[in-house]
């Protein structure tokens, strides 16, 4: 089963959102400077869909 759990942080890192806190359970919160919220990022990300939902959060243009 796929993870892209570190490759959606990379990504997020990559275009300069930055961690901010960790959140309930596995999850962290990260913000965006390009949607000027913050984006919720789960700490097993084992479906596409979902890290495609990360990016869309996040304001990015990237597609797994």
């Amino acid at each position: 089963m796929a993870d892209y759990t570190k490759q959606v942080k990379a990504i997020l890192s990559e275009n300069g959102c930055t961690f901010r806190r960790h959140g309930k359970g596995d999850h962290d919160i990260w913000y965006s400077p390009h949607t000027n919220n913050i984006v919720v990022v789960d700490g097993q990300i084992r479906k596409r869909h979902m890290a495609n939902g990360v990016m869309k959060q996040a304001g990015i243009k990237h597609k797994f």
